[in-house]
């Protein structure tokens, strides 16, 4: 599947602290320690509706991190998914008497032109459900070979009890799991299942719906087994970051965890578990089910910056849960415009302090809102003090390689 268009990202002439970021499974800031290129894997949108702010929010928290990661003297190894097809979508279809490929196709690229519009550095591959069915395939054999998978009237199921390590993800207890999964697209109540957390790894064809052919019958992939496989082909064992919204610590990590560490005994999917916080919208947390929605394509059709966009966003440290209001946007051009007029300026106020203060807070587990006040208070300070030549080149340089921000 095609990505989107790359921004041109600058290097900078220092090399940043190492990265440390804040891993669920153990609760606590780590050290990220990529043992050659960093390898990361986000889970991307299910395409039935536009790009919201939360998912905005989530996308530009991990680019933050691969931008960390370059500053840091990283190759950096971005995959991300698209699930292309799953119940979701296939119902959205359904409601609007729209193909559902033709759907699926529809918001896919009106992502892509959001995250080209809010400098998302692309990842290196964009895999969708469909064209990863083989991959699929293989991975579901590979838990067959290893005892973990079972058939429910024709359904394969994955069997947590498989893992001994299942949980460690979420740190959740079973009760818990329970309550949510249920509510998070799992079938705990389903006869036949050996456990009721047990999830779907290949589903057998329902009248109207997409099928394909495996050696397991007609049928389609499960959620969480789609991006075990993508991530296991194409960033291998081990990888640094598997990352996404909070909404997606259990089940979906820490069944695509289990999974692949199945079908590969000995080796841990990933080294940190990453999770971006939500954001919300008349008191709920923004959701396509909801429809309490906040689109970035709308806003950029009002005429809105996208950069304006991206700042109001960079003000939330991207772990924090919080609720979208016009100020944020009000706020962020106000500070965009400030930050435009003081690098448009011949000098500034000296700059090393910035370069420091930036780099240091984006190595401490994104610290963006930090990162932009240091930004801002330069900015404050050039109205009165142009003893740098050239600073603003400097904070230009810096504002986008480390932040995403074209000023």
């Amino acid at each position: 599947m095609r990505a989107w268009t790359s921004p041109d990202v600058p290097r900078l002439p220092v090399v940043a602290p190492p990265v440390r970021v804040h891993d669920t499974s153990v609760g606590a800031v780590v050290a990220s320690s990529p043992d050659g290129p960093a390898r990361m894997y986000v889970c991307g949108i299910t395409p039935y509706d536009a790009t919201h702010l939360g998912h905005a929010a989530t996308y530009v928290a991990f680019d933050l991190l691969g931008r960390a990661w370059r500053s840091a003297g990283h190759e950096v190894r971005y995959v991300q998914n698209v699930t292309d097809v799953d119940d979701p979508l296939l119902e959205r279809a359904e409601a609007t008497g729209e193909d559902w490929v033709a759907l699926a196709e529809r918001e896919t690229e009106l992502f892509r032109t959001d995250m080209e519009a809010l400098r998302v550095i692309a990842p290196d591959a964009y895999v969708g459900a469909v064209e990863a069915i083989p991959l699929v395939v293989t991975m579901v054999q590979r838990l067959q070979r290893a005892g973990a998978a079972y058939d429910v009237d024709g359904d394969l199921y994955f069997s947590v009890a498989a893992d001994p390590s299942f949980g460690e993800v979420s740190g959740w207890d079973r009760a818990q799991m329970l309550t949510v999964f249920g509510e998070r697209g799992g079938d705990p109540d389903r006869p036949g299942k050996k456990d009721p957390l047990d999830c779907l790894l290949w589903q057998a064809e329902r009248p109207g719906e997409p099928a394909w052919d495996s050696p397991f019958g007609r049928g389609r992939p499960g959620w969480h087994v789609e991006c075990s496989a993508i991530a296991r082909e194409h960033l291998g064992v081990a990888i640094d970051v598997q990352g996404g919204g909070s909404d997606l610590v259990f089940p979906h990590h820490e069944m695509s965890a289990s999974e692949a560490q199945v079908a590969e005994p000995g080796t841990p999917f990933a080294r940190a578990y990453v999770h971006a916080g939500m954001v919300a919208l008349h008191g709920e947390k923004m959701s396509k089910s909801k429809g309490n929605l906040e689109l970035v394509s709308r806003l950029r059709e009002h005429g809105t910056d996208p950069m304006a966009i991206r700042l109001a966003l960079l003000r939330h440290h991207y772990r924090s849960d919080w609720e979208w209001t016009a100020a944020d946007l009000t706020t962020a051009q106000q500070v965009l415009q400030d930050l435009r007029l003081a690098v448009g300026q011949r000098s500034g106020a000296p700059t090393a302090p910035v370069v420091e203060a930036v780099l240091a807070a984006m190595a401490e587990d994104l610290d963006a809102p930090t990162a932009v006040a240091a930004l801002s208070t330069w900015a404050a300070h050039t109205v009165t003090d142009t003893s740098e030549p050239g600073a603003g080149h400097v904070i230009r340089v810096l504002a986008d390689a480390s932040l995403g921000l074209e000023l």
